[in-house]
């Protein structure tokens, strides 16, 4: 068997090592005419990080560009502290939580790529415009050139990871409605900085109303002298917001001001988002659940099959769980066409559940619920506003949902 992947993202790499792992060739095309490490902070979770370290063989090499999360621990606005969490093997898992900048994750991805597949099977600078769906054959042309001369390549499956702004998606859903607008927009950063709290902290802080934090280092050591790597993202409600690109630009007088007043004795967050050499800004958008994936000899993977609001750290981690399952079946099925059906029969349900939880109760609903029940006020005692059990409740229900409870990670 010989497959076609479209797109060398984490979701593509992963998809081409999984492959190869199993005993199936292919060759990656992806449009850039150069894979850069670019992005933010991107987290690993132990379902995940179970494939990339078990299977793939991958633990050492993310181990020294990551950070192993050691827990995840929410505060109020004003640096009150509501609940922690231990996470990765802290908290009883055989496999680790990697906090990790997503372009490290991708190089991580890329050097066992060249290394094991090889690159002769690595195709840059060429763009997807359509695919065959019967015959299994897409059709490339040089990405950002005048020259419209089409190749054609022809495999068993067609595996199209090429992310939110996906080619094959719009091909097999030319009605599909436009992405959905939280009305929440994000802005991102990565900032030097000195450790806080347990040097390995994932923190949520605030809420979306008044303005809301995701805080935690994705790189050790990174001058010699001790200082992380942060990746801190801002959230806030609005109703502007620019059109998703990753790599748009955002400004910083369209956001500070919701955390100007954000000095906490364990980190001062107004310095901290000063500090960042450039600022992201992208909308938390994500699409409705689609009624299928496969058609043919071809199927949607990651972004391209499930955007999802990034508010459970789950997003590449559910891109990784598809490239499992996919090259499981593919190995399974003598049929492509039954392989890639058992695979979307089992990944789509799975991810639109987590699509749907990330509208309406993710772990960061905790902070929710002390915002409404504390009117967004200080507190005396946490527990004169929400119980222990209510917010480990809230976590377990969405580890469940998501596919990493430990007992689910276990089997």
């Amino acid at each position: 068997m010989h497959i076609t992947i479209i797109g060398a993202g984490i979701g593509g790499l992963t998809m081409a090592l999984a492959a190869h792992h199993a005993g199936i060739s292919c060759d990656v095309y992806e449009s850039v005419p150069e894979i850069k490490p670019i992005g933010v902070g991107i987290n690993i979770l132990p379902h995940a990080s179970r494939f990339l370290c078990e299977s793939l063989g991958l633990e050492e090499e993310l181990s020294k560009k990551g950070v192993l999360t050691k827990e995840a621990i929410f505060f109020n606005r004003f640096g009150q502290k509501i609940y922690a969490e231990p996470s990765g093997r802290l908290a009883g898992y055989a496999w680790p939580q990697f906090s990790i900048h997503r372009g490290d994750l991708q190089m991580v991805l890329l050097e066992a790529f060249l290394q094991r597949v090889g690159k002769d099977h690595l195709h840059l600078g060429l763009d997807c415009i359509k695919v065959d769906e019967e015959k299994g054959i897409a059709y490339f042309k040089k990405s950002r050139s005048d020259d419209l001369t089409e190749t054609a390549v022809q495999a068993d499956a067609v595996i199209a990871c090429d992310g939110v702004h996906s080619i094959i998606r719009k091909q097999l859903h030319p009605l599909e409605g436009k992405p959905l607008y939280s009305g929440v927009n994000m802005w991102r950063g990565v900032t030097k900085w000195k450790p806080f709290l347990s040097e390995a902290s994932m923190v949520r802080a605030g809420w979306l109303t008044h303005g809301k934090m995701v805080i935690y280092p994705i790189r050790n050591n990174i001058d010699g002298q001790g200082s992380q790597l942060i990746n801190w993202v801002a959230e806030l409600e609005t109703p502007n917001h620019l059109e998703r690109d990753w790599n748009k630009q955002g400004r910083l007088e369209d956001f500070i001001g919701a955390f100007e007043d954000w000095h906490f004795d364990w980190l001062d967050v107004p310095a901290l988002i000063r500090g960042a050499d450039s600022i992201l800004e992208f909308p938390m958008i994500d699409q409705e659940p689609l009624p299928f994936w496969s058609r043919g000899k071809v199927t949607l993977l990651g972004d391209a099959a499930h955007p999802m609001y990034p508010r459970g750290s789950n997003g590449a981690g559910q891109s990784i769980l598809d490239a499992q399952s996919l090259a499981k079946f593919l190995t399974q099925e003598r049929d492509v066409e039954t392989a890639l059906k058992k695979y979307e029969d089992v990944r789509l349900e799975a991810t639109g559940n987590v699509v749907r939880m990330n509208r309406i109760n993710p772990p960061d609903a905790i902070l929710r619920e002390v915002w409404e029940r504390s009117e967004d006020k200080p507190f005396s005692k946490i527990e004169d506003i929400i119980s222990n059990q209510e917010m480990e409740a809230i976590t377990q229900r969405y580890k469940t949902v998501a596919g990493y409870d430990k007992q689910t990670v276990a089997a």
